[in-house]
């Protein structure tokens, strides 16, 4: 059997894999508050944990994706905020800042995966 076969991703089954599934999710909140600690935490999270629960793999790249994303997103709302568009761009990036992370926490409480939405794949 070739071991470079596509492999769905695993979805959290165990009540640790929930919990930290949650916990890399939520802890992206920080991001929203406490930059660039809520950048830095989910990655650690994600890395430190991705090989005792290969499941977490998929909710860390899906957490890493939208902090570069929404990070990007931000970066580029500044210098709109010079021609005003900025001031609504921004506002709006930070509320998705803290609901998407509370949505995905959710879902891997409840075993799933869920996709940011508008984030760049840059880790698959």
């Amino acid at each position: 059997m070739n071991n470079m076969q596509y492999r769905p991703p695993m979805g959290l089954q165990t009540p640790e894999e929930k919990q930290m599934g949650m916990f890399i999710h939520l802890s992206n909140l920080l991001y929203a508050f406490v930059y660039p600690i809520g950048a830095i935490v989910p990655i650690i999270l994600w890395q430190t944990q991705k090989d005792k629960m290969p499941a977490l793999d998929e909710h860390g790249k899906n957490a890493t994706n939208w902090i570069i994303s929404s990070f990007i997103y931000m970066a580029v709302s500044v210098p709109l905020m010079f021609v005003l568009i900025g001031f609504l761009i921004a506002p709006i990036i930070w509320l998705m800042m803290v609901i998407f992370p509370i949505i995905a926490g959710i879902k891997a409480n409840n075993g799933e995966t869920w996709e940011y939405p508008l984030t760049i794949k840059f880790i698959k």
